[in-house]
């Protein structure tokens, strides 16, 4: 498992692509049944805030999040602040001749701590595609602390 994430200025970056249409993979990252399946469900009404359980965490809390933008099915933006700092990610949604890419955007405030950031979104991500294939959910220990150096790395570039 190669990591796939880039450091563009103080954005990470990953995409995943699938072979469907920008409202299914819409459906995948904005409908709580189907946000279950690899990263949590959530719950409220997204005027603005909702809370999102992150069950692969220990103790699977739930956290608020707070709906900055909903554009179906194009791009959602997020924020949440917790005790490991501040969150603002942004998903944008593009499809070509039946496919569809994902590109997942973490917008960071200071990039010190991607070594610890990047693996995470690399397992969420490809628990998200696992979701979408019927496939295994991955392992958390082929992500960390395997691709720490990596997104370490990416800082020094």
């Amino acid at each position: 498992m190669n990591p796939t994430g880039r450091l563009v200025g103080h954005d990470l970056r990953l995409t995943r692509t699938f072979k469907a249409s920008a409202a299914d993979v819409w459906a995948s990252v904005t409908e709580s049944d189907r946000t279950a399946r690899w990263f949590g469900p959530w719950r409220g009404d997204a005027d603005p805030m909702i809370q999102v359980q992150l069950t692969s965490e220990e103790g699977a809390p739930w956290t608020d999040m707070r709906v900055e933008a909903c554009e179906p099915p194009r791009r959602l933006v997020l924020s949440s602040v917790d005790e490991h700092g501040a969150w603002h990610l942004e998903l944008i949604v593009t499809e070509t001749d039946g496919v569809t890419e994902l590109l997942f955007v973490q917008h960071l405030t200071d990039v010190t701590g991607v070594g610890d950031i990047g693996p995470g979104w690399e397992f969420y991500l490809d628990a998200l595609v696992a979701s979408r294939e019927d496939a295994p959910a991955p392992e958390w220990d082929s992500y960390y602390p395997a691709m720490k150096p990596y997104y370490d790395g990416l800082v020094a570039e």
